[in-house]
């Protein structure tokens, strides 16, 4: 962002501290009329024809502008991807478990891996892992979405599942303050 005398065209349009338009100048004229009133001048759309430039101090317009970019990343919800992984002989105790995980990072609004690895001899069975994979999907259901189908990428199979635009992610509740009441007083004071 230009300010002052680094603002290089022949002409501006220039809007002063309230927001009112002053008209169309050359730059030294508004960076003059700028320092008259003890600030800067800075192009605020250099695209423009002509450019604007609004006189205004910079120092405070930096402040504004990463309060508000802090206060933009502070409401945005970074999605990151869990995994979980299995393997070709998971036992049925060890795959709903691994299947409940998934479900409630499902819930919590994050993106998930399913991944399976095959060792040694079992390259030669993939339809079992894909099996377990497909199986994974459908027992799911309506709290994910297939992002990425399973494929295989070396000795591993994998597919990655978002949560669905049903299943919005729950608030975390705060827990609540005891209140404590008159009837409470008069127990604690007689005991």
């Amino acid at each position: 962002m230009r300010t002052n005398e680094r603002i290089r065209a022949r002409e501006v349009r220039v809007i002063d501290e309230h927001g009112e338009q002053l008209g169309v100048m050359a730059p030294f004229e508004a960076l003059k009329m700028a320092r008259e009133r003890s600030l800067d001048l800075v192009e605020i759309s250099p695209n423009a024809v002509p450019p604007v430039c609004k006189i205004q101090d910079y120092g405070k317009f930096l402040y504004e502008k990463d309060k508000s970019d802090r206060a933009a990343r502070k409401k945005q919800k970074v999605i990151t991807i869990k995994e979980v992984k299995f393997s070709v002989t998971v036992d049925e105790h060890d795959y709903q478990t691994k299947k409940n995980q998934a479900v409630r990072f499902l819930n919590e609004g994050d993106k998930v891996k399913a991944s399976l690895r095959f060792k040694g001899r079992q390259m030669a069975h993939r339809d079992l892992g894909y099996k377990i994979i497909n199986r994974l999907i459908t027992d799911i259901g309506e709290a994910g979405l297939v992002e990425f189908m399973p494929r295989m990428e070396g000795t591993t199979l994998h597919a990655i599942l978002a949560p669905s635009k049903k299943a919005e992610p729950a608030p975390k509740k705060p827990t609540p303050t005891p209140v404590k009441t008159e009837t409470d007083a008069t127990t604690a004071a007689q005991a």
